[in-house]
């Protein structure tokens, strides 16, 4: 089983999230955001940031950030934290509809794009499926999992922009689970969490 990390900003959602123990159990580590730069990282296998993280610190973490990865590891993103601290994250901002299933004939507007990836081994689309906030562009090379229909990533792997794995996602799991509420976020973690840990990526 990989080793993980997960960034904490101590706020409610991430503690009621990270400290859940059916999640819990698969994490080595919850690291405090302020203390993240003086913290040695070489017994991790994963770095996991969780959404709505203090964007001074995630730019200030960049670097270090980009050599765990260029070392061989792997960074996962939910998100969405557009900023310029993980390499080739080109960002479009999007009207976030909260309420689209609502609408008569909803549809999401989300695709499942890599159905073969292992991730869909253990959650389906209908698990990351709530609302969006955003796409992402990737660099050529990286493989996109969940799309909107229009081709831009809400979920991809890039394993081009450093020696390592970024997983990156405009998802927010963690915090709709730790603000208990949004069903489907709870299947996603059930699923993603133990991916990270011990599927194929």
């Amino acid at each position: 089983m990989r080793k993980i990390a997960v960034i904490m900003s101590g706020n409610a959602p991430h503690n009621r999230t990270f400290n859940e123990p059916k999640f819990n159990k698969y994490i080595t580590q919850l690291i405090y955001f302020p203390e993240f730069g003086q913290t040695v990282l070489d017994e991790f296998d994963v770095l996991l940031f969780p959404s709505q993280l203090n964007e001074k610190l995630l730019i200030r973490a960049a670097n270090k950030v980009r050599t765990f990865a260029n070392n061989g590891g792997i960074v996962v993103a939910f998100g969405p934290q557009p900023w310029e601290w993980l390499p080739n994250q080109k960002w479009e901002e999007r009207e976030t509809n909260f309420w689209w299933w609502l609408e008569e004939d909803a549809k999401s507007g989300l695709v499942l794009s890599a159905p073969h990836y292992d991730l869909f081994n253990y959650l389906t689309l209908t698990d990351a499926t709530w609302h969006q906030h955003g796409v992402f562009w990737p660099p050529n090379g990286a493989e996109k999992l969940i799309t909107t229909e229009d081709g831009g990533a809400v979920m991809y792997v890039d394993k081009v922009s450093t020696k390592g794995t970024l997983i990156i996602t405009t998802l927010d799991p963690d915090y709709h689970f730790g603000a208990y509420f949004m069903p489907a976020t709870e299947r996603f973690l059930d699923g993603f969490i133990p991916w990270i840990a011990e599927g194929k990526i």
